[in-house]
This record gives C-alpha cells, structure tokens and sequence, in this order.
C-alpha cells in the first residue's frame, strides 16, 4: 500500500530541478500514505515525473522500491495496491524464461505487462490497485484502477500539465492547478454524501472509474479537455453479472455453502501474505467475523483482533466481538473510546479526505485503524458482504415496501403518507420505542409513497438531500454510472437489482473511500476478501434466494459462519458503526456548526441556498425535529471548504 503523484507536459516548462521540485511537494502531501520510504523518477528526454511514497508489505529489501523501471527500461511505474495472484503470475512467467531480482508483486507486474501487453496483463491481474505507467517508447502514460475501486487515482489540468494522485490534495501543491470548485459534483456530494467517480469536487480534475483505464499520449494532449470519455472499460460489471447468471446454479444448498467457503478460504490465505505484522478489523458482525474465521482456521498462531467500543450502550458492539474472539481464540484487542475521543476526530475529517466526505461511520472506522497501527501494518475488514450478499436493510424492506405500494391507488398513497408524517419523528420514537430511530425510518417510507418505480424508491431511500439542485446554486446533477441506464444489468430482481448499483456506486464511492482514507491516514493497509471479484462473479451465479432468505440478507454467509461460530453469537439486526450525531449537534458541537452553517456567511457566498438550511437548523437546535443527516452532510462540505479554501 503506497501513495503515487506525477505530472507530464507536452513541452519543458522549467529546469529538471525546478519539475523535481514541484514533484517533492506534491509528494509531500502524501506522506502518510507511504511512511517508509519516497522517491521520485523524472525522464531526462521529456518533462514526466513520477512519484511514489511507499508503505513496505512485501518485499522489504530496495528491490522492491518505486519507482520501479521494467526489465528492459521501456516503463516505468507507481504502483499503489497489492496484487493477490502474484506468485502465480510470477511461476507462469518464468516457465516463459523470464528472470526476477527481487520478489515483489510490482516488479511482476511490470514483466507481465512487457510480456502479455497491458490489456491482457490487466485481465490477469486480481488485487487492489491503482498505477501510473509511462511507456517510454510510445510516450504515452497510462492509468488504471481495479475492478471494485478498492484503490484511487485522481487525474486533472494544471494549465497545460496533466497531473495524477491518489488524493487530490497532492495536485493542491502544484503552482499551475487551479482549485475551482465544482458546483455540479457539489451537487452530487448533497445527494450522496460523497462524491461519485468520475467526478471530483475540482472543474479539472476527474476521478478514475473502477475497471477502468486511461492512455495519455503525451504529443497529442488536449489541455483542459474533459478526460472522462476516454476512460475505457477492461471490466464491465453489468456484463459480469450477465454472463454469471447464464451458469446459474441450481444445486443443494450445502454445495452451495460449501464452494462459497473453499472459494473465500482461499482469498483470505491470499491476503495473509506479507512481510509485515498483519492483523483483521473484528466488530463482530456477520462480514468480519467470517473473515477471521478463516484466518485463525488457517494461522498456527492467535490472529490479532481489534475492535473499539463505546460508552454508550446504544453503539457499542464491542461485547459481540470479544465473545466471538474467545470462541475462535483470537489474540484480541479492544480499546473502549469516549464521545469526546469521536470528536476530536471531527477537526482531522477535512484533511484525512480531501473532498468532502459525510459518511459519519468514518470516525469510527479511522479510531479502529489508529488502534490497529500500534501492532499491525495490514489488517483484513469484511467489506464486501452487504452489497455482495443482500446485508443492507434496503435490501429486504423496500421490495417489501413497494410490493405494497404499487397495489394502491395514488391518492391512497398521499393521503396514508399524510397521516403518518403527522406526527413527529419524535413522536413515532415513543409509539415504537424497540426500533432504531424509528421516527425518521417511518417518515422516510411515508415520504416514498407517492414514487412511481423500484428505480425511484432505490433512489430516495439513497438520496439525503432529495432534491439537492435545489441547494446548490447553479448547479445540476451530471449523469454517473448509477443513473445510466445502459450500464446497468437486465432481469434482475429488485433487490437484486439494489445490490449490483449498490456495488456499481455506493461501494467504491462512500465505503471504500471511507475504509482507504481512514487506513491510510495512520499508515496501515486494509485489505477485504470479500472483494475478491472471484466471489462476485460467483454470488452472481446464486440465485436470490441464497442471499436473503426469511427477512434476512447474507443467508449464505450466515450459513457459513455457523460452522465456525454458534449462531446466537451474531445473529441480531444489523448496527454498523452508528454515531449519535444529532445529540452532538444540540450539545458539544453546537458552536462549530453554528459558525459553519451561519445564516449571513451562507447568503454571501452565494454557494448554498441558506433558505432550505436555515429553517432546518433551527428545527433540530429547538429538537423540534431531527435534521442530523442532512445537517452533517452540509456541515462536512462547510469544514472542507474552510480547510481548503476553492475558489468559487
């Protein structure tokens, strides 16, 4: 897990020494990323530089520093990620006669490329990654990114430069890069809560798609263009799971348990590979206790465990973990965390993400890798599993809601939603006190009633702001690859086809930056099995009922674990990592919010529409109403912009 930067230009616009410079700060920016060692390369024929700060897993020794020069010096490449099927990549091409000096996954990568070609090389290729190639010969720089996002790379305009990172705050240091805001991702931001690939939060910069590509030829380059039409697909998603359901399985279902197993064992023993300390994330859910199952049943040795908990009852999961690490004799460590410990995150939140990121499970998720860096350099999680295997909530109640609604007449619809908005959240809280916030659960279904597909439920029950054009001024929403139709797979269930946009979007976009950024910020690499695209292509070939089976979503992974764990230890309804927002917002955030979300600095930037905020703040201040979601999310984008000041 490392941290790349770089630029090209057509033309030598300053001294090598001058380029070299502006690559160290960039470089700079990305420290945390990459503790253990930098370095940068420039080509002395053309102004192209590349730069690569490096978190060492494999391959400790300087072999397998970036970077790194192929054998014949035709490329070049920065390399973020690992690459799990490395070692039988590298057996393949030394049947084929070629030799290695070290024994990184990167110098491999690199051969194969010389000797497959880049397109079938990444066809080959099963890992998180993200890289930077220049090919020296062509002259062309070519980026790529893995097929489930688990890795980023950014690439824009710096005048006539183009530049690439794994975080936009890298392209901040370049003197030519203007950081004009985008009011139309912006826009996007205010639906989703983070912002979608391609777009970022900057005019001129683009991020790259998951299974995607990117060639630049450095003679033809047009400065400023927009760069997301010419990124190309060497993985299709809707695609895979086309072609999975044509060899759909119609066997037992202990076959079924049995294959999913042999098929997950062998992507952990893959992520188990390192030089370094290696640990897992355990909360003590279903996703990652499956995946220290499998650990502990492959180590000789205790795995170690890290879970934090909290003071508070009502979010703390901690106790689960620790029973369900005795049970598998885990070396487990937990580390019970104040509210006031959440908080003083909330201040690092604009620099850890460097566009605005309203994911409140993000506070947690950077307190459990802080903890786990004391010990460990990887840690294994159990992303993956909600959207692989029906885990998410929406999952089982919207198809269950709409199966409702579309037997109703619409005027029935409005005048039920009606009734039931009537009454307060607060109050629904009362009636049905044994749910989760209910009263904003109840609302938020009363307010689909007038919706007139699965499509716009899906939507809504996604959106936080419904209408966020309306929030931004002069903006729009800009077509992403989950509201283009033509991406999207045919003949799906509905909340089949809730779980393939949930891993075409919300995946990369919100849990996978969530999980990077955190991991990254303290140095540590994460790694998910479950995002092993062997078990998508897979899960794609069960039929539904294998995943949500009795009101409940990942049967399957259920069934499994039960071989390792007694049920009763992790059967409950699913939590998460949940903060109590709302209460901060009326108590020891008061005063930052009221500073962020000032109604006279609103109106003079002429940003956001202070009309919808203002009234909405007030409400949850007087606890007249519970606005925290929507609050938050404006809240995230007020402290990034305060931190890094884009010109409007």
């Amino acid at each position: 897990m490392c941290g790349i930067t770089g630029f090209m230009a057509a033309r030598m616009q300053s001294p090598a020494r001058e380029m070299r410079g502006i690559g160290e700060a960039m470089l700079a920016t990305i420290l945390h990323r990459g503790p253990d060692a930098g370095d940068i390369w420039q080509d002395p024929d053309c102004a192209v530089l590349l730069g690569h700060r490096r978190l060492s897993i494999i391959d400790l020794s300087p072999e397998g520093a970036q970077p790194m020069a192929s054998a014949s010096g035709r490329f070049i490449i920065v390399f973020n990620g690992e690459i799990y099927n490395f070692l039988n990549l590298r057996r393949d091409l030394e049947s084929a006669g070629i030799r290695f000096r070290g024994r990184s996954d990167t110098e491999v990568m690199l051969a194969a490329i010389e000797h497959w070609g880049l397109n079938q090389s990444l066809q080959k290729f099963n890992g998180m990654f993200a890289f930077a190639l220049w090919d020296r010969q062509e002259r062309v720089m070519h980026f790529a990114r893995d097929r489930m996002g688990k890795k980023p790379i950014y690439i824009g305009w710096a005048g006539e430069t183009v530049l690439f990172g794994s975080d936009l705050s890298s392209f901040r240091a370049h003197e030519n890069f203007k950081p004009a805001l985008n009011r139309d991702a912006l826009t996007l931001y205010m639906r989703y809560a983070c912002v979608p690939a391609p777009q970022s939060i900057y005019k001129n910069a683009f991020a790259l798609l998951p299974g995607h590509r990117l060639s630049l030829k450095l003679d033809n380059m047009n400065p400023g263009q927009n760069l997301i039409p010419q990124m190309i697909p060497y993985w299709n998603m809707a695609e895979v799971i086309t072609q999975s359901r044509l060899r759909m399985f119609d066997g037992h279902e202990a076959t079924a348990i049995r294959d999913f197993e042999n098929l997950l064992d062998d992507c952990v023993r893959e992520r188990m590979i390192s030089d370094v300390p290696l640990g897992a994330f355990l909360s003590g859910g279903i996703d990652s206790s499956a995946v220290v199952a499998l650990m502990q049943k492959q180590s000789s040795r205790p795995i170690k465990t890290y879970t934090i908990g909290f003071e508070e009852g009502g979010f703390n999961e901690a106790k689960y973990a620790k029973k369900i690490a005795a049970h598998l004799g885990t070396d487990h460590h937990e580390l019970y965390v104040t509210g006031q410990h959440a908080l003083d995150v909330v201040p690092l939140l604009p620099q850890i993400y460097s566009e605005p990121f309203a994911d409140i499970s993000a506070i947690p998720t950077y307190l459990v890798s802080k903890f786990a860096r004391r010990d460990v350099t990887v840690a294994l999680s159990g992303d993956g599993g909600d959207e692989m295997l029906g885990g998410y909530n929406r999952h089982i109640t919207a198809p269950y809601l709409w199966s409702r609604m579309k037997m109703m007449p619409a005027p029935l619809r409005r005048i039920m939603a009606a009734g039931v908005t009537s009454l307060a959240p607060a109050t629904w809280d009362k009636i049905v006190p044994f749910l989760p916030a209910p009263g904003i659960r109840i609302h938020k279904a009363a307010e689909a009633f007038h919706l007139g597909s699965p499509e716009a439920l899906y939507m809504h029950l996604l959106s936080l702001w419904k209408n966020p054009a309306a929030l931004i001024r002069g903006g729009i929403e800009p077509l992403i690859p989950l509201t283009d139709e033509t991406l999207h797979a045919e003949g799906l269930s509905f909340a089949e086809n809730m779980m393939a946009r949930d891993a075409l979007s919300y995946l990369p976009n919100d849990i996978l930056v969530k999980v990077d950024r955190a991991s990254m910020a303290v140095g540590l690499e994460a790694r998910a099995p479950l995002l092993d695209t062997r078990i998508f292509e897979y899960v794609w070939t069960l039929p539904e009922t294998l995943k949500i089976k009795n009101g409940k979503g990942k049967w399957l992974l259920r069934q499994m674990l039960a071989r390792h764990i007694p049920p009763e230890y992790f059967e409950r309804p699913k939590q998460g990592f949940a903060m109590p927002t709302g209460l901060w917002l009326r108590g020891p955030l008061k005063d930052w919010a009221e500073n962020l979300l000032d109604e006279k600095s609103l109106r003079a930037d002429n940003l956001l529409n202070a009309d919808l905020i203002a009234p909405l703040w007030q409400a949850h201040k007087s606890g007249s109403g519970n606005h925290a979601e929507k609050l938050w999310n404006v809240l995230m984008f007020q402290a990034w912009k305060e931190r890094w000041k884009p010109t409007i």
